[in-house]
């Protein structure tokens, strides 16, 4: 299988946004390398947003880099964690730039998952109504999605990611070598994010991700890179064409619907988001059979992938009382529900994802199906 994965050169994806456009860097030590961080923003002041887990492994590395092009380089770290996702650590990020005095051009650097990207891409946009930032995710899942297309956030206690804006980095660095320390909990959340991207709109591959499971899971560092570069590569077409999510970039939720109630049903951090998203897609999939549109193995198809990928296929029970109504509940109050009507991604046709509504009955048997499988 490997002979037909490609080289490791350092590649780029663009996305065009007009004057927000920004490159993908994608290649092996681009972290330590000064020449990916020329062209970015001229600032006497740059702040490092990160996590007590990252900042050991990576934080250093990054300063002494950014030393090079910004005279002063400050560090503020977070703790790390989905439930840490909050207004008190988002103002941990607001006292730091207002203690060192950080101004309107002082530019932030998020180093870390997609906890730390969505919250220092808030942080930028907020401060002083908006700094540049330049996203340099360490965890699979960000380099595939969470970095990608300027969605910022913090969560709600009743909704995941329902307080933020759009705002886009600078610049996107995405090094395959940071990978290597991620553990293997956080590199299956992540192929989630990857497998979304067949059923969605590239069929051919979803045929690549089930042939190169085995070297994805093993860390073989072409198939990373091809994963990485394709993901983003669909995901930049599809920004490209609705940045603010109006119309064509809510495929990108396939999953999220389900999966949202499970991490605020279960409470932020008891699942990977990932994790909740690879379930949630299995869950999306069993709603499309039931709507007609795809056939049973289709289904059978994506749960074994997802499994595959060591993701759970079975729902969580998030309220012994009433399962389903916790479940619709929660899902009323997703980001793509209208008038209190829950909206779906589902799979419509091969490598082809539509939105739309299910009645309440078929959605509860899919739960009630999703938590006993």
């Amino acid at each position: 299988m490997t002979s037909q994965l490609p080289d490791l050169r350092t590649q780029q994806v663009d996305i065009d946004l007009g004057d927000r456009s920004y490159g993908i860097v994608i290649g092996a030590g681009l972290l330590d390398d000064a020449s990916h961080y020329a062209g970015l923003p001229r600032a006497t002041t740059a702040m490092v947003v990160t996590n007590e887990t990252v900042a050991p492994l990576y934080a250093e590395r990054l300063i002494r880099v950014l030393k090079a092009q910004y005279p002063q380089v400050h560090v503020v770290t977070l703790p790390d964690g989905e439930a840490y996702k909050t207004w008190e650590s988002l103002n941990l990020i607001f006292d730091a730039l207002l203690s060192h005095g950080c101004d309107r051009k002082t530019v932030m650097f998020a180093l870390g998952g997609g906890v730390v990207g969505d919250m220092t891409g808030f942080a930028a946009a907020s401060y002083m109504r908006g700094v540049p930032f330049v996203q340099v995710p360490t965890t699979l899942l960000a380099q595939v999605d969470s970095s990608v297309g300027g969605k910022t956030a913090i969560n709600h206690p009743l909704g995941k990611n329902m307080i933020g804006a759009f705002y886009q980095p600078q610049r996107v660095l995405c090094d395959l070598e940071v990978l290597k320390t991620l553990p293997e909990r956080e590199l299956s959340a992540g192929l989630a994010e990857v497998i979304k991207y067949g059923p969605i709109a590239d069929m051919a591959f979803l045929d690549w991700i089930e042939a190169h499971m085995h070297e994805l899971m093993a860390r073989d560092p072409a198939a990373l890179a091809h994963a990485v570069r394709r993901s983003c590569e669909i995901k930049a077409w599809v920004v490209g064409q609705d940045e603010r999510e109006s119309g064509v970039r809510a495929i990108l939720n396939f999953g999220h619907t389900f999966g949202h109630a499970i991490e605020a049903g279960m409470g932020y951090g008891a699942w990977l988001h990932g994790e909740a998203v690879g379930c949630g897609m299995v869950m999306a999939a069993r709603l499309s059979a039931a709507l007609g549109l795809v056939d049973e193995a289709f289904v059978a198809r994506l749960t074994q992938l997802v499994q595959r990928a060591g993701l759970p296929t079975v729902a969580p029970v998030i309220d012994a009382q009433d399962n389903v109504g916790r479940y619709l509940a929660l899902m009323r109050v997703d980001k793509k529900s209208e008038g209190g009507e829950i909206k779906f991604v589902v799979i419509d046709g091969r490598g082809k994802a539509s939105m739309r509504g299910a009645p309440d009955a078929l959605v509860a048997r899919v739960i009630e199906t999703s938590c006993q499988a």
